[in-house]
């Protein structure tokens, strides 16, 4: 079969000879942007079903549909990894929920903090954000993007059982503490712009489920330090090994 160059992502199961409905916005981008038509092969993932190659079937200016025809990559789920982070300007908190899609993180929580500037977020659009990434990374999942909570109430209510990985921008040497991690449900936090605390960190090291680590001898923005950690991660534990 022809090899399909875009890909979409759907809420429907994926089943060989079952078509699927595509909304308007998939039906306007695939026959008025890409100028696909009847015929033309599309990748398909749903989160669940691994990646399937489907044709259209049906091409409309508002609508249309695809008929899945074989499997063409099985589902790959990340590691059991969240991102916790302060949202910072909309430019780089969407930055942030890009690679983290892209990175193999399982769930993204923005978390508000003594220091965090917004005090809202878009969460429909960060999701759509995470989507989108799934798409162009070839990814088979979509992580969920959590609505904002404040950081007490998330660590009030967290399990113990999930580690938190703190990037604690006062330690130097990252080295030791990554090789004697434990494998297991884990969560990475990235504090704002201004930093933590002295409140929140003095709670944070007071947690037995908390393991602060050094990004390196500069401080880094909270965009290039979500990154860099989950990088770090993934090396360690993770599904890049």
């Amino acid at each position: 079969m022809a090899q399909a160059k875009i890909r979409l992502y759907v809420e429907h199961p994926l089943v060989a000879g079952q078509p699927i409905p595509l909304t308007e916005a998939q039906a306007h981008y695939l026959f008025g942007v890409m100028r696909e038509g009847v015929g033309s092969l599309v990748r398909l993932f749903n989160g669940q079903d691994g990646e399937w190659i489907a044709e259209v079937t049906t091409a409309a200016k508002r609508g249309g549909a695809l008929t899945p025809r074989e499997v063409s990559a099985p589902q790959l789920n990340p590691p059991d990894l969240w991102l916790l982070f302060a949202p910072i300007k909309k430019a780089r908190t969407d930055f942030i929920v890009e690679k983290a899609a892209e990175l193999g993180a399982a769930r993204i929580c923005p978390v508000q903090t003594e220091f965090t500037n917004a005090d809202r977020i878009r969460q429909d659009r960060l999701q759509a954000h995470a989507l989108e990434a799934a798409e162009q990374c070839g990814g088979t999942y979509v992580p969920e993007v959590a609505d904002l909570a404040p950081l007490s109430k998330v660590l009030a209510g967290w399990d113990p059982a999930r580690r938190i990985l703190w990037a604690d921008e006062s330690l130097v040497g990252a080295a030791e503490t990554l090789a004697g991690l434990a494998p297991g449900p884990w969560s990475i936090l990235i504090g704002p712009e201004g930093g933590f605390s002295e409140a929140e960190r003095n709670r944070l090291r007071a947690l037995d489920f908390v393991t602060p680590v050094s990004l390196g001898p500069r401080i880094l923005r909270a965009d290039t330090a979500a990154c860099a950690a989950l990088t770090l991660w993934q090396a360690a534990l993770g599904d890049w090994r």
